[in-house]
């Protein structure tokens, strides 16, 4: 028998609801600009590299939770509609850069900057569900540091 409330069953269902929510949106907002959604997100995880502008292969498939392979074949499909390119390291033969092109940058301001506005949106819905009952914050902070 579980120890959450009713109150906690509402609050992560609210929740996952906002989470959803941004995720759907961001999923149109990327056809809308004419890419598809995981390539919003492959060209998001190489502008999210730290201190550098191109991202490994390595480094893009743990960010988007993908196998290798399947991996290479979304850069190598966004490589072809001009999104990105694959360029190999100078030093090491073995490994390739991925950095955005022009057109990605662009394409990438257009989705994250629609995506900022639902990101709001959600910070205010999640205030103001942690606001409606003090237990639902304990509870998720709980959650969020297991």
């Amino acid at each position: 028998m579980s120890n959450f409330s009713k109150e906690d069953y509402k609050a992560q269902a609210a929740f996952r609801h906002a989470i959803r929510r941004f995720l759907r949106l961001s999923e149109d907002n990327s056809r809308k600009a004419g890419i598809t959604p995981q390539q919003y997100q492959l060209l998001l995880a190489i502008k999210g590299v730290e201190d550098r502008d191109w991202a490994t292969v390595s480094e893009l498939a743990k960010s988007l939770q993908l196998r290798h392979h399947s991996t290479v074949e979304l850069c190598q499909r966004a490589e072809q509609i001009g999104l990105i390119t694959i360029v190999r390291d100078t030093k090491d033969k073995r490994q390739v850069r991925i950095c955005l092109t022009n057109q990605g940058e662009e394409i990438l301001a257009i989705v994250a900057t629609e995506n900022r506005n639902e990101l709001e949106k959600l910070r205010e819905d999640i205030i103001r569900l942690f606001m409606a009952n003090s237990s639902t914050i304990v509870t998720f902070v709980a959650l969020l540091c297991v």
